[in-house]
């Protein structure tokens, strides 16, 4: 079992940034790929970004390229997601996930963490 805590939301003016952590306990966090993803009211769930294990491949979502970053540190068990340059369009609840590997494709992710909401108004 990986256990997965997201922290850093908060409300944010378009323009500003925000770093989101995601906190890892449980099983060796080294052995997992792990994505992030986020959900608006009323729309599916969306992925954001993933990295591998070693953090040596990443990948983004057509709506962040360019705006966001995914990284890791593995010594201290906690995936980032950089966010900058936010738009309105971005306010959701983002979630990060743990995996096998690297993939756009929530339902490949078994761990999930609870959430934590960005919200991205003027």
């Amino acid at each position: 079992q990986v256990q997965l805590v997201e922290s850093g939301g908060g409300l944010v003016h378009p323009g500003d940034s925000l770093r989101l952590s995601c906190a890892a306990s449980g099983r060796t966090f080294s052995r997992y790929a792990m994505g992030w993803f986020r959900q608006a009211p009323g729309r599916v769930r969306e992925f954001v970004a993933a990295i591998s294990w070693s953090g040596g491949i990443t990948g983004y979502g057509d709506s962040v390229k360019g705006r966001i970053t995914i990284s890791r540190d593995n010594a201290k068990s906690t995936v980032y997601l950089q966010m900058n340059s936010l738009k309105p369009e971005d306010t959701a609840v983002y979630y990060c996930a743990a995996g096998s590997r690297v993939t756009t494709m929530d339902a490949h992710y078994d761990y999930w963490g609870q959430g934590t909401q960005v919200t991205v108004s003027p």
